[in-house]
């Protein structure tokens, strides 16, 4: 099983992005998802969450400007990022709860971060 997180990159104050994460491989069911991001000398926190039937939360930073949503035909979550802002410059990183083919259990799977950069 692999996520695949794209859709980083350098934006201006004010600015919009959409981060994807794709999972792939032997998946029966995907549960929750969810985002998170860390930047330099900071602890990691949770973006957004996303659970299998659509139940969203969201941290208190970003709360009105940032939606999370997910196509569970296609195993991918997404995050729309609106109303950027410097504070919002991290390496997002998504994860997913999820069980596959010939394993017992639940398992969580981080994907590989994706760097968003707000500076004008």
């Amino acid at each position: 099983v692999q996520l695949q997180a794209s859709g980083g990159g350098l934006v201006q104050p004010g600015g919009s992005l959409r981060l994807s994460c794709a999972a792939s491989g032997s998946i029966v069911s995907i549960n929750d998802m969810r985002w998170y991001r860390q930047a330099p000398g900071k602890q990691r926190e949770l973006v957004a969450g996303i659970t299998s039937t659509g139940s969203t939360n969201y941290g208190d930073s970003v709360k009105g400007r940032f939606t999370i949503s997910r196509d569970n035909a296609k195993n991918t979550m997404y995050l729309q990022m609106n109303s950027l802002k410097p504070e919002d410059t991290a390496a997002y990183f998504c994860n997913a709860d999820l069980s596959e083919r010939y394993r017992y259990g639940v398992r969580t799977y981080w994907g590989q971060g994706t760097q968003v950069t707000v500076s004008s």
